[in-house]
């Protein structure tokens, strides 16, 4: 069982007389629990969360709470290790497909919904909650809605004559104007996987999995994606994942990149600041039919409590606090995504907070809400993604045929996948 530290106030203490004499008797005795927050992200992130966590601690003087954060390289291991060991903090921040990799019979975290006398899931639609249950149990709740975007630097496209691209067509062309000197597009290797399986599914017809996990794709759909990647790199689209390099966005080198919306601010805000009018794209499809085909929603983080907590009641409060309270949507605002929390988003609509490139790749997503699938938590396994990294190498560099890549990808997915 985790340790927890429980902190004592000064004890209060009352003098009754009485016919034997003096009789010393505690009458009141404050208590100050200790809990823990942990998450990820930027600087920005970490200083009004860190305000936010005093806010909290002002409101609720009998909860006192520690706090561990980092960036996102190394967290989920670090998670990983804590979760193992039962020392994982009381409430943190999680990806979504930690749901179904850390808890796939549901029990891995605590049952939110036993916590309801403390946290308003009235705030939530059922569609949102669903997003977090697992096995029947509420494993966490969503902060805001995700989907990978297209962002464009607008500035750099006019500077070689070149409209917005629509298409994947369009993206070749603008790569043979811009000659080598810049990248139409960029992206790490997270965006590169959801961005070539929007690409093959689209000429395919065929979505690659199913929100259970199990995969559609064969080999002949895989080898297309294969050499759909080896064209982006060999013609200069893009650079290979493994050097791109996200402050090149700042300077212009790359004219555009594509990441989640709820990253908005972390790729885009030093290009404006240079002066470069960045722009949010519609999803690159094959013809004007097919936007949105191919693209996914998903939660973008979600909060989790858990199991092992010895203060649920405690953990809940500031579960409810990070979600709902005016508060923290003052000082969150959209750095997350826009809230999924009806009170949190009626609180930025109505002290007009609702504004920047994240609320316009927001508008982007709810423009085409009907055409975007709901993301599997498979979908993001990290082992099958470095699978299909390791698969284009082998691809680009010729160390495979493209058909022999991708048999290998599909077994190992199926290892992956068990």
């Amino acid at each position: 069982m985790k340790l927890k530290k429980l902190l004592v106030f000064p004890i209060i203490f009352s003098v009754l007389l009485s016919g034997c004499g003096n009789e010393l008797i505690v009458t009141s005795q404050a208590e100050q629990v200790e809990i823990s927050l942990s998450w990820w992200g930027n600087d920005p992130r970490h200083e009004y969360t860190l305000k936010a966590v005093e806010e909290f601690e002002k409101l609720h003087p009998d909860i006192h709470v520690t706090c561990s954060y980092g960036e996102w390289s190394g967290y989920q291991a670090r998670n990983t290790v804590r979760m193992v060991s039962d020392t994982e903090a009381d409430v943190m921040q999680i990806n979504y497909a930690w749901i179904q990799e850390y808890s796939p019979d549901g029990e891995q975290f605590y049952d939110i919904s036993k916590l309801a006398e403390y946290v308003d899931l009235s705030n939530f639609s059922q569609e949102a909650l669903n997003s977090g249950m697992q096995n029947g149990k509420l494993n966490a709740l969503p902060i805001a809605l995700n989907a990978m975007t297209v962002y464009i630097n607008k500035t750099v496209y006019d500077k070689y004559g070149l409209d917005v691209p629509e298409t994947w067509d369009d993206l070749f062309n603008s790569a043979r104007k811009m000659n080598g000197e810049v990248f139409p597009i960029s992206m790490t290797s997270k965006a590169a996987w959801f961005y070539i399986v929007a690409y093959a599914e689209q000429i395919t017809g065929k979505k690659f999995m199913n929100y259970d996990g199990s995969i559609n794709f064969d080999e002949n759909d895989v080898s297309l994606m294969l050499d759909f990647y080896k064209k982006l790199i060999n013609e200069k689209v893009m650079p290979q994942v493994e050097y791109f390099e996200r402050l090149n966005m700042d300077t212009g080198e790359y004219a555009g990149c594509v990441t989640w919306l709820s990253d908005a601010s972390s790729y885009c805000d030093n290009a404006v600041k240079n002066g470069f009018e960045i722009v949010i794209a519609d999803y690159t499809a094959d013809n004007e039919d097919n936007i949105g085909s191919g693209w996914y929603t998903k939660p973008a983080t979600m909060f989790a409590v858990s199991k092992n907590t010895e203060y649920p009641k405690e953990s809940a409060m500031l579960l409810d606090f990070l979600l709902n309270s005016d508060e923290n949507a003052e000082l969150q605002r959209i750095e997350k995504g826009i809230p999924i929390s009806d009170s949190a988003r009626k609180y930025l609509e109505n002290n007009n907070l609702l504004v920047g490139l994240q609320y316009d790749a927001f508008l982007k997503m709810s423009e085409y809400e009907s055409e975007l699938s709901v993301l599997s938590p498979y979908f993001e396994n990290s082992d099958m993604i470095d699978a299909f990294i390791e698969a284009c190498n082998m691809v680009l560099y010729e160390r495979s045929s493209t058909s022999d890549a991708s048999k290998k990808f599909l077994e190992d997915c199926k290892e992956i996948l068990l």
